[in-house]
């Protein structure tokens, strides 16, 4: 971003130096002309506002994009971290699970959204139930857990 800065501002400088260039020449080309001295210095003075004006109104407006520029930047890299923290989480999650001896069995989706945890799936028992509510609240970065486990009957066959 740094970088991006330096050369826009070395732009900047430039035209500001050939504005600068322009209006002393646009003065002593008017200091040739008949007349008085004093009209001479007078356009040579508007002239000089004038491009000081300009500089000014060029320097607010780049200040103003990259204000913006940066402002998108971090909106953008703080939904991508969002979705990679997620992920992360999500993953830890479903690691847990197929270390844990008691719910490596069973087929636990697992979904995350801002830091909440959505649980879902069919499970042999309650215990089951809690110990994955459990097993996926004691995560890192994990808000919330919503448990959409279900237990199964005996003899129920999964759909």
């Amino acid at each position: 971003m740094k970088t991006t800065n330096e050369y826009k501002q070395n732009i900047l400088v430039k035209r500001i130096l050939v504005i600068t260039g322009l209006s002393v020449v646009l003065g002593l080309a008017g200091c040739q002309q008949e007349g008085s001295a004093e009209k001479a210095g007078q356009k040579l003075d508007r002239s000089i506002e004038n491009a000081e004006q300009k500089i000014e109104e060029t320097t607010e407006k780049a200040g103003r994009k990259l204000d913006e520029a940066e402002k998108s930047i971090i909106e953008k890299t703080e939904t991508s971290d969002k979705y990679i923290d997620d992920s992360v989480i999500t993953m830890n999650i479903k690691t847990a699970i197929l270390n844990d001896p008691l719910l490596k069995v069973f087929q636990i989706k697992v979904t995350t959204v801002n830091g909440i945890v959505q649980l879902s799936g069919t499970v042999d028992s309650q215990q089951s139930i809690d110990r994955a509510v459990e097993v996926a609240g004691s995560q890192k970065d994990v808000k919330s857990v919503q448990n959409d486990l279900i237990v199964k009957a005996n003899g129920q066959s999964e759909e």
